[in-house]
């Protein structure tokens, strides 16, 4: 079968965004589980993750303009280097200090982690629409690939995270993830073909911006669409099992921890799967531009009612008590 062009870069910075979304996917169970037992509350928790959320979304308005300005490569570089240093900052924590000072300090660090995530995605995501098919339903297959296969990652980096906190604690598991990802730096230095456009000085922030008001409404979308997501099922959903099914004990939470990991891994990797087989049930190759945004209208129309029905069935549930 004859390569498309731009094949081998694509496999690269594949890989390396799955390398970087499997740190990230541990590291947001490390983070959360531990600093749980520690004592945090579910709202001291959030917090851990409020300037994640706020650092990503500033640098997804200024990424297109850093990516122009600086190459792909060095922002794809930038994001994974960056990511290494959170994770090595984040083992400087001293049980010692107050709550106020170490949920300041681990908000620091998720917001570099934040900022890190979307250099390397952005980076990933624009590499792959320069190096994909040009016809349109090959950009599609190729960045549905891409997404799908960066959740499924995701989601096996939930359940990494949980075990080796189960297995080795914290500070090991995090210096391990800051030595694989390194690792895959210097290997993505030395086998990146080259290609990528490289920046260019003299750009303008707001030619990065688009002038669509349909990409305009989406992005505002995913806005809300993903801070809701974090607040039910990067908090809400991992704190609930855990207060369900561990009494406290190191037993306890080592089979609470595998649990909520296996769970949140499969969600993921089911939901990275569906991501994958989008351009299949969309039929993309048979389909024009107008019918696939009348297809993507009906299915936010009818996916509405599965988080409404959800809420209602939630908010009549008691609280749960710890066994």
């Amino acid at each position: 079968m004859k390569q498309p062009p731009g094949f081998s870069a694509y496999i690269v910075v594949t890989a390396a965004y799955w390398a970087f979304m499997l740190t990230d996917g541990a590291l947001r169970m490390l983070v959360l589980l531990h600093f749980h037992m520690l004592g945090f509350s579910p709202v001291q928790l959030a917090y851990l993750f409020v300037f994640y959320e706020i650092a990503g979304v500033i640098t997804n308005f200024s990424a297109g303009w850093i990516a122009t300005r600086f190459g792909l490569a060095s922002t794809l570089y930038a994001g994974l280097g960056l990511q290494v240093i959170a994770l090595l900052a984040l083992v400087q924590l001293d049980p010692s200090w107050s709550v106020t000072a170490s949920v300041t300090f681990v908000m620091l660090i998720q917001g570099a982690s934040g900022v890190a995530k979307d250099l390397t995605k952005v980076s990933s995501k624009s590499a792959i629409k320069i190096l994909a098919p040009k016809d349109q339903s090959g950009l599609f297959r190729w960045v549905a690939t891409l997404t799908g296969s960066k959740n499924a990652v995701k989601g096996s980096g939930f359940l990494l995270g949980a075990v080796l906190l189960a297995v080795f604690g914290f500070v090991p598991s995090v210096l391990t993830m800051a030595l694989m990802l390194f690792g895959v730096l210097v290997a993505i230095v030395y086998c990146l073909p080259t290609g990528l456009p490289s920046g260019r000085k003299g750009v303008n922030i707001y030619q990065v911006f688009s002038t669509n008001d349909n990409i305009n409404w989406l992005a505002a979308s995913r806005l809300f669409l993903f801070g809701a997501r974090d607040v039910w099922f990067v908090v809400g959903i991992p704190i609930y099992f855990y207060t369900v099914l561990s009494d406290g004990s190191l037993e306890g939470n080592r089979a609470a921890f595998f649990i909520i990991g296996a769970f949140m891994a499969a969600w993921t990797i089911l939901y990275g799967v569906v991501q994958i087989w989008a351009p299949q049930i969309l039929k993309v190759k048979l389909r024009s531009n107008t019918e696939l945004i009348a297809q993507a209208k009906y299915w936010c129309a009818s996916l509405f009612f599965v988080p409404a029905v959800l809420s209602l069935v939630i908010w009549s549930i008691p609280e749960p008590h710890r066994n």
